[in-house]
């Protein structure tokens, strides 16, 4: 693969960015599709990731229907996510071991599986405990954004600013994704039949992963685990990199349910999640803008800049709220929002950078079981404030997690 052949001067810049000097955004992002099967593998990736998005949705609304309880369906979706937590990282040291397409396959299989089995046992009237063992069964699920990133590093190693453009592109990516899951599911789920978004998802993640895995040309080789290595979780820095993760997931998850409870109190249940799509909106934008523009030099610099944007631009739903106006909070969403992916981008690269050789897929995959668990702790925080105080006063959540991220980000940046 070709190395970059940009002067220094159109590489660095001295702050979380600067423009692109010479190029269009667009050559920018062209660029980063010219290896061979790059564009096959992101389509495969796309489609197996949009049902990240549509199954905790799909099996709410499916067991809820079902069985009249939400308290029910909560706890099935939560027991699988800690199960996820758990499994994700075991999964994703097979898949750097062993490579992508041997493990990755048949790990979806059983995932898809699972998704099949909870189906039917809602369809049939099992019992409640067998709900649990068949979500519990989705955790093998792979994590195919940190295989799709693992591939970017693979065919861009040693140019920075392509592996930043890919890591942007792939931000964009999850955010597009869980901006349109939810509502594919809840479409299919209320216009065909409640088990329809659970099945749909399960194909779709099947069928994605197939494609995906069927580029060979572009799947980074087994790595040989050296004696000397251990876990990425012993490397210096990561154990802050992934409280910093764990902080932003409980801005991502608070965020979510207060913004619900607030439009249910408004009388406008149905809009919420139209008005959480806002948010995911401008992070898409913001984390296509910010992957074409050149990164600075300072990865922990980068991180401190972004995170402080973002814990200011969460200032703004909290003074929305207090307005009462659902439209105002709307764009206050929307303008917090574009401060998330460029976050997420530095974080991840920084991961990228800690990760030791050949375990890349482990290290990315153990930021994303921090940032979940910050989900989950987050929607608990989130739903105890609405319930105890007023609506408004819940947005103060998201705040706080984003301050506390924000010194976690500046406590690791004055380590070595």
């Amino acid at each position: 693969m070709p190395q970059s052949t940009d002067s220094p001067q159109t590489t660095t810049a001295d702050a979380c960015g600067g423009p692109v000097r010479g190029k269009s955004r667009l050559v920018t992002y062209r660029r980063l599709f010219e290896p061979q099967g790059a564009t096959a593998f992101t389509l495969g990736n796309l489609i197996a990731r949009l049902p990240m998005g549509m199954f905790s949705v799909s099996a709410v609304i499916m067991i809820a229907g079902s069985r009249g309880s939400y308290a029910l369906a909560g706890a099935v979706t939560a027991t699988g996510l800690a199960v996820t937590a758990l499994v994700a990282p075991w999964t994703a040291r097979l898949v750097d071991r062993h490579g992508q397409a041997r493990i990755a396959v048949p790990a979806t299989a059983l995932a898809a599986l699972g998704s099949l089995a909870l189906l039917l046992c809602v369809r049939f009237g099992a019992p409640d405990w067998t709900l649990f063992a068949a979500y519990a069964a989705t955790a093998t699920t792979p994590n195919t954004g940190g295989m799709s990133r693992a591939r970017w590093a693979h065919l861009h190693r040693g140019d920075a600013a392509a592996l930043h453009t890919a890591n942007s592109f792939e931000q964009a990516a999850d955010e597009l994704c869980f901006m349109l899951g939810p509502v594919l599911a809840a479409f299919l789920c209320s216009a065909l039949f409640p088990e329809a978004g659970t099945l749909t998802g399960a194909i779709l993640l099947l069928a994605g992963v197939l494609i995906f895995a069927a580029q060979r040309s572009t799947e980074p080789p087994p790595a040989a685990f050296p004696t000397h290595t251990g876990s990425p979780l012993r490397t210096p820095g990561m154990p802050a990199m992934l409280a910093v993760f764990l902080a932003t997931g409980a801005v991502f998850g608070s965020m979510e349910v207060v913004t619900i409870a607030f439009a249910d109190d408004r009388g406008h249940a149905s809009a919420a999640g139209a008005v959480l799509a806002l948010q995911a909106a401008g992070s898409c934008a913001a984390g296509l803008l910010y992957g074409s523009v050149r990164p600075a030099r300072s990865l922990p610099r980068r991180l401190l800049t972004c995170v402080a944007a973002m814990t200011a631009l969460m200032s703004l739903p909290l003074l929305a709220a207090a307005t009462g106006s659902l439209l105002t909070l709307a764009g206050a969403l929307l303008l917090a929002g574009m401060a998330t992916a460029p976050t997420m981008v530095t974080g991840m690269t920084l991961v990228q950078r800690l990760t030791p050789e050949g375990r890349l897929n482990e290290g990315m995959t153990l930021a994303v079981t921090a940032l979940l668990g910050g989900i989950a702790a987050g929607s608990a925080t989130g739903g105890w404030t609405v319930e105890h105080t007023s609506r408004p006063y819940g947005y103060m959540v998201p705040l706080a997690a984003a301050a506390v991220a924000l010194l976690l980000s500046a406590a690791a940046k004055g380590r070595p």
